[in-house]
Parts: structure tokens; C-alpha cells; sequence
């Protein structure tokens, strides 16, 4: 967002727009507002993924026997996964009927009692309670930001913004990995310094995982402080929006479950950080089919009796709105493709390239190699949702998000070519390809979605849309499981027993190639979608003079 950007938002006053429409009006810098909302998003995306790297050391702390407890174990991450899922359309929608600002405190609230509940429980299922209270919590504050967004920034506008808010969600999701190991690597002596220095209790001096909790009280508490100061921006973006529909909430929040108990089951969490295809069996790929049948059922009921309704939870007409409807889609290949790297590049390192002579010598080499590649991948990512947000604006929303798939469509067939010996440099380029593309698509269809829903529903309209970018990364982790435990079982039974040690990096090289290729075709899929965006809003739109242009229009895509 430019300093002319800026100086145009400065200038929009308060404007009626009538039943059902927002206003833009500011009490602070538009860009403090974004501010604001993309500090909140941050702490809730950090969450999402930082346990992933410290579940072994809690699996220790908790005293969960080894290997009975591990399944049982890896709800510590589902629980938040579902959780998060379930809570993104639900708040959005509540912001919708009650308001950004109330629901936007709550959301922050939530997600500061899960984090001191996790650390008073001494058990597997309060842990569990406790992460699933956070994800509910945190699940929806990104689709209450983006509907902010939407409410106050004007068209033309919102796509920078949605660009920024899309920047830092993806840096909060492949920060905490990183910053997780950190804790576990340098927590303890962190609580011994503080233990020795300022006289703190003993038992801080064992912390390691539970600094990330504890941090999360301060910055919970800053989130909501925050919120305060720009809470007429916050609390006057409320359209007019119908009762809510609870019946339709229960009735979508169930088949979420469902489905993403479907999708753990087959091997679709998002903690499967270490994948093994040489451990996978058709009974676990194949065992979450009923989970999966009932929320698809739950979904074409939830359908039948949505068109029946005076007042639906989902607006009536949103998902047949083209520009939404491709977005989503093009949402939901994005996710498939975003997982991959996230999951290859550490097997890659982990099975290929990592040295040492020490179990733990080899796993920090591991991550340090695989965090320098997926670093490209996050920045670029952050780079290039600023710039597909700034272009969808300029540009219309068709442009970026083509650029972006090809572009990152070429990093991942590039990555399909890996050899054992790649240079890192030539990896670091193609991840920052992918990232680089992905972000320009990205924030591009966000800033199309928000668009095209009408202002009394933009809450769950941006619920949805993330919701499909993390189902298209639970999927796409499934499919790389069941692809790879079905192609390791294939390769391996040509080789003699006594001879398949020394073709397994061959095998696994095999695999990773043939994952990040279908990951590219995914984004091959997308073309014509992206090519079937509106690139403005239909519709006739009211002529307004420059200076207090800005108003949310009720725009059909």
C-alpha cells in the first residue's frame, strides 16, 4: 500500500450506504488498523503448527507410554486441527449477526484460557480439552480479520490488505516448527538463567515446551488491548446482518468433524512432520471412509434445509457467485499444494542429506537444512501475498492469481527433478518459486472472494475460504501418504531382501519426485479456474465522487 493509498483511505469519511452495507470510516491510520489485526492473526496461525515439533518432548513430560499412547498422543495436534477448522465459519458468522469487536475479544479470550489451562492440566485428555478450547478460540480470529478488512477497506484497496493479512498467516504457520525446536533446544537453559537471575521458582528451569503457553498470556493480553484502540473501527463494522442460524451451525460444525476425523484417520494431520512410507498400510489409509461418508452426508443435508430457510447460516446465493466459487476451488488446490513442500522438504533432508554422528547430531543437521529451504519458501510466500494483494487491486484479481499458479507450478515440477546431490541454492530457488507464487494467488482470490459476498456475509464467507485451503492441506497429506505407502510397497518388491537397504534413498528419492510432480498438476488444474475470474465485480454501482469513494458495495461476482 502506497503513500497515495494511504492518503486516499485518510480522506474517506463517514458514508451511509444503507440496510446492509458497511461504511469506511476510520478513527485511526488504516494501516494501524491492519496492524492490529494482523497481530492477532499471527498468534492464532503460530499455534496451529508449533506443537508439531514439540510433541515428542511432551509425549515424555505427560508420561504417555510408548508406542501404545502414540495414536492417543497425536490428538494433542487434532484436536486443535478440528477445532480450528470448526471455529472458522462459526465466529465468522457470529461477527456477521453480533459484530466484529465483541466477537473478535471472545475469539482472543478463548485463546488465552486454552493456553493457561494448558499449563495447570496433568493429563493426555486435559491437554487435549485445553488445545482444543485454544484452536476455537484462535480458529476465529483470521476469518474475523478478513472480514474487517473487507467491511473497511474499500474495493480497490482490500486486496493489499487481504495481501498483508495473507502474508503474516503463512509466516505464523511455518514459524512455529522453527520456533517450537527453538523452545525445545533452548527453553531449559532460558528457565535456568531466569531461576538463578531474578530468584524465579525452581521448576521454571525444566520448561521447554511451556514457554510457548506462557508466552501466549502477555501477547493474548496485548491482542485484546490492541483491539481496544481501534474498537470503533472494529465495533462499526456491523451490516445488518439476520439472526443466527444455529440449527445450520450445529448442522456444518458436525459435518466438519466428520470429515476431518475422516481425514486424520487416513493420514491427513498436519503433525505428520516425519512421514514413513515404509509404515503405512491400506487399512489405515482406507479406515476414516465412515467419518468421511457422514459428513458428506451431514453437508447434503446441511444443503437441503439451508434452501428451506428465511435467514441461512451460508447467504443464500454465495456459492453460486462465480468469483467465489472459483476461489474456493482455486483455495482448495492452493492448500494441496502448500502441504507438499511443508512435508517433502524435511523427509528430504531427513532420509537424503542430513549428516551426523549422533542421533541427535543428525536430526539438528536435518532441521537446519530443511529450515533453510523452507525459509525461501516463507518469505517469498509473505512477498508475493503483498504483491498479488497490491496487483488485484490494479490489475483485477485474473492476472495475479494466473501468474501466480504457473509460477507455482513451474517451482514444483522444478523440485520434481531433485537429485540426491542437488545444489541447495537451485533448491532455495525453487522453493522460492512456489512461495512466491502461491502468496501472489493467495491473496489475489482472497481479495476476489471478499468482493463478491455481500457485506452482511462476509464473516463466513472468509471462514469458508480458509476452511478450504486447510481441507486441501489435510487431504493433500493424505495423498501423500497413501501415494507414498503404495509406491515404497511397488518399488520395494523388486528388490531382494538383503539388497533393499541400499536401494531405499533411491526408492524414497522416487517418491518425493513423483509427490512434488503431482503437487504441480494440482496447480495445472487451477489454470482455468483462475482463468474464469471476473476480473471486477458485476453489477452497477452507485457513482460517487473520489474523495468519498470507499464504501463496501453489495457486489455480485
Amino acid at each position: 500500500m502506497d503513500a497515495a493509498d494511504r492518503e486516499d483511505l485518510r480522506r474517506v469519511g463517514r458514508r451511509a450506504t444503507g440496510p446492509g452495507r458497511s461504511t469506511a470510516l476510520y478513527t485511526r491510520s488504516p494501516l494501524w488498523l491492519l496492524g492490529v489485526l494482523a497481530f492477532g492473526v499471527f498468534i492464532a496461525a503460530d499455534d496451529l503448527t508449533v506443537v508439531s515439533t514439540m510433541l515428542p518432548r511432551m509425549i515424555v513430560d505427560f508420561e504417555i507410554p510408548i508406542p501404545s499412547g502414540l495414536k492417543d498422543a497425536s490428538w494433542i495436534v487434532s484436536a486443535y486441527l478440528i477445532a480450528y477448522v470448526v471455529a472458522m465459519p462459526l465466529f465468522g458468522r457470529l461477527s456477521d449477526r453480533y459484530g466484529r469487536l465483541g466477537v473478535y475479544g471472545l475469539c482472543i479470550a478463548l485463546f488465552l484460557a486454552g493456553s493457561v489451562l494448558v499449563l495447570l492440566v496433568r493429563d493426555l485428555p486435559g491437554l487435549v480439552v485445553a488445545r482444543a478450547l485454544q484452536a476455537f478460540g484462535g480458529g476465529g480470529v483470521v476469518p474475523i480479520a478478513m472480514a474487517t478488512v473487507g467491511d473497511r477497506f474499500p474495493e480497490g484497496r482490500r486486496g493489499s490488505a487481504i495481501g498483508v493479512l495473507a502474508a503474516v498467516d503463512t509466516l505464523g504457520w511455518i514459524w512455529g516448527p522453527l520456533y517450537g525446536s527453538l523452545l525445545i533446544r533452548y527453553g531449559p537453559e532460558v528457565g535456568r538463567w531466569l531461576a538463578e537471575s531474578f530468584s524465579m521458582p525452581a521448576s521454571i528451569a525444566g520448561w521447554s515446551w511451556q514457554w510457548q503457553f506462557v508466552l501466549n498470556i502477555p501477547l493474548s493480553l496485548l491482542a485484546i488491548a490492541l483491539a481496544g484502540t481501534v474498537r470503533m473501527d472494529l465495533a462499526s463494522s456491523r451490516p445488518e446482518a439476520p439472526r443466527m442460524d444455529w440449527a445450520g451451525a450445529a448442522l456444518l460444525s458436525g459435518s466438519l468433524v466428520a470429515l476431518h476425523l475422516g481425514i486424520l484417520q487416513g493420514g491427513g494431520g498436519l503433525d505428520a512432520g516425519s512421514v514413513d512410507f515404509s509404515r503405512g498400510g491400506q487399512g489405515e489409509i482406507l479406515g476414516g471412509w465412515p467419518w468421511l461418508v457422514a459428513g458428506g452426508l451431514g453437508l447434503g443435508l446441511l444443503a437441503r434445509c439451508e434452501a428451506r430457510r428465511v435467514a441461512p447460516l451460508i447467504p443464500a446465493g454465495l456459492l453460486r457467485r462465480r468469483n467465489f466459487a472459483l476461489a474456493a476451488l482455486i483455495n482448495f488446490l492452493i492448500g494441496i499444494s502448500l502441504i507438499t513442500p511443508m512435508i517433502q522438504v524435511p523427509l528430504f533432508m531427513n532420509t537424503l542429506r542430513a549428516r551426523g554422528k549422533t542421533p541427535e547430531a543428525w536430526m539438528g543437521n536435518a532441521a537446519l537444512l530443511s529450515g533453510r529451504i523452507l525459509a525461501s519458501l516463507t518469505v517469498a510466500m509473505a512477498m508475493g501475498s503483498l504483491i498479488g494483494g497490491w496487483g488485484s487491486g490494479r490489475v483485477g484479481y485474473r492476472g495475479p492469481v494466473l501468474f501466480g499458479v504457473l509460477l507455482a507450478g513451474l517451482g514444483l515440477w522444478g523440485a520434481g527433478g531433485w537429485r540426491i546431490d542437488e545444489p541447495l541454492i537451485r533448491m532455495a530457488a525453487h522453493m522460492g518459486l512456489v512461495g512466491l507464487g502461491l502468496g501472489a494467488a493467495t491473496a489475489a482470490i482472497g481479495a476476489a472472494a471478499l468482493d463478491a459476498a455481500p457485506a452482511e456475509g462476509r464473516g463466513i464467507a472468509s471462514g469458508l475460504l480458509l476452511i478450504l485451503r486447510l481441507i486441501g492441506m489435510s487431504i493433500g497429506l493424505a495423498g501423500i501418504a497413501a501415494w507414498g505407502t503404495e509406491r515404497f510397497h511397488g518399488l520395494a518388491s523388486g528388490y531382494p531382501l538383503e539388497q533393499l537397504p541400499e536401494a531405499l534413498p533411491g526408492i524414497t528419492l522416487t517418491i518425493i519426485r513423483e509427490t512434488f510432480r503431482l503437487a504441480a498438476l494440482s496447480m495445472a488444474l487451477s489454470l482455468p479456474m483462475a482463468a474464469g475470474l471476473r476480473e471486477t465485480m458485476a453489477g452497477p454501482k452507485p457513482p460517487s465522487p473520489p474523495a468519498t469513494r470507499g464504501g463496501a458495495e453489495d457486489e455480485r461476482g
